[in-house]
């Protein structure tokens, strides 16, 4: 049996590498066209032959998002573009049109295709027909129960691939129109305006219900799969997907070191004890996440796991450095956020366990001048750390 793959999302070159150093196997990136995620900084070809040079070297997997569903206008240098894919090495492309699958396998069949999670898919009758388009994977709606996973995976075997933390849509996946509808934004060309994020007022009938300063939205809680890993992993998943190409480094470090250390775990022990899952949602909400729910994986969601009338981020500044070397006891790190001598901080990385010291040395690299407060982001200082740091290693204030 083959160990089951963590794919970890990079709207660019840094976040891509930091999440394959933290413990993705994989990383899913968008290119400069036929991708949803027009936000994001997205990769030039030259940028994805890097990526592809520096994963394939530790044995890792770069896949490129062409998810959009295409217009006429869309498919301008499909041909062209699916060449210079084949020529950087790219592992797959994750697609949610039929034409886009037939010309990858005539043009560049080296590349697997995956089906994406627009296309909705919810049963095994809809994987088989795909299996016959010599496609090597489908990407499950997030709207599938575990139980319904389980249903699919036993009637066929076609590689799944499902979604294990991040963003919800509150349509079906790939099925919302409306940010289209309220800002001429196509939610499935890369446009979405999250529409369902915003605030609105509630009415009934032309009498307002809602309370002055109090606004409601329809959006949904982000998922956070970290108690069904151990039944994703028993049922042969192949693919345990994170969403978020906007996200930031640290929430990438954090986020795919935590699942990395779950998967790690189980493989090892076959079970995971209640306080090892409590430490690990601990260390998940050390992220800049939304409020968190398990999504679909239990049955139809709840009121539990809508937002309906709170804020759904919930930002932090406990990020405050990235480490840029280390040497006799001396780390230096560039800046993210205000920190002072005298914080408990904690390092982690990739290859070091959560580690907790204070800060008691403050050096600006430029003018070698000792400080008591570092208040400007990207700014680079010596900090004392008596445990040896690596570079990637990040810094994160302690409450």
């Amino acid at each position: 049996m083959n160990k089951i793959e963590l794919l970890a999302p990079a709207g660019n070159l840094e976040k891509a590498k930091i999440a394959l150093l933290y413990g993705a196997d994989a990383v899913y990136v968008g290119g400069k066209s036929f991708s949803l995620r027009a936000r994001a900084s997205n990769f030039t070809i030259s940028d994805i032959l890097d990526l592809c040079n520096f994963a394939h070297g530790i044995n890792k997997k770069v896949y490129v998002t062409m998810n959009i569903i295409p217009h006429d206008e869309d498919l301008n240098d499909l041909e062209k573009y699916l060449k210079d894919l084949d020529s950087c090495g790219v592992d797959a492309i994750i697609t949610s049109s039929l034409f886009i699958i037939k010309t990858c396998e005539n043009i560049a069949p080296r590349i697997e295709r995956h089906v994406s999670t627009q296309m909705s898919i919810t049963n095994s009758n809809t994987i088989n027909h795909w299996k016959q388009m010599n496609v090597s994977r489908v990407v499950l709606a997030r709207e599938n129960t575990l139980e319904e996973i389980k249903h699919i995976a036993n009637n066929t075997n076609l590689e799944l691939e499902v979604f294990i933390h991040g963003g919800m849509c509150s349509s079906y996946s790939g099925r919302c129109v409306l940010s289209n509808h309220m800002t001429d934004r196509d939610a499935n060309r890369g446009g979405c305006a999250h529409s369902c994020r915003w605030n609105y007022h509630l009415y009934e009938g032309s009498k307002k219900l809602n309370k002055k300063n109090q606004f409601y939205n329809i959006g949904s809680k982000d998922l956070m799969a970290i108690r069904f890993i151990p039944n994703l992993i028993d049922l042969n998943v192949a693919s345990l997907k994170i969403e978020g190409r906007m996200k930031s480094t640290y929430y990438l470090a954090t986020v795919v070191g935590c699942y990395r250390k779950i998967i790690d775990l189980y493989y090892k022990n076959g079970t995971i004890k209640e306080e090892e899952f409590v430490w690990f949602e601990n260390e998940i909400a050390k992220a800049e996440n939304r409020l968190t729910s398990v999504g679909f994986y239990n049955g139809i969601p709840t009121i539990n796991e809508q937002l309906y009338d709170t804020r759904c981020e919930q930002p932090t500044q406990e990020y405050i450095g990235y480490v840029l070397d280390y040497n006799d006891g001396i780390a230096t790190i560039e800046q993210r956020n205000y920190f002072c001598i005298g914080d408990l901080v904690e390092a982690f990385g990739p290859n070091l366990e959560n580690t907790r010291f204070i800060i008691e040395k403050l050096i600006d690299c430029e003018t070698n001048a000792l400080e008591t407060v570092a208040r400007h982001p990207l700014q680079k200082f010596y900090i004392n750390c008596p445990v040896k740091l690596s570079k990637h290693d990040m810094l994160r204030k302690v409450k």
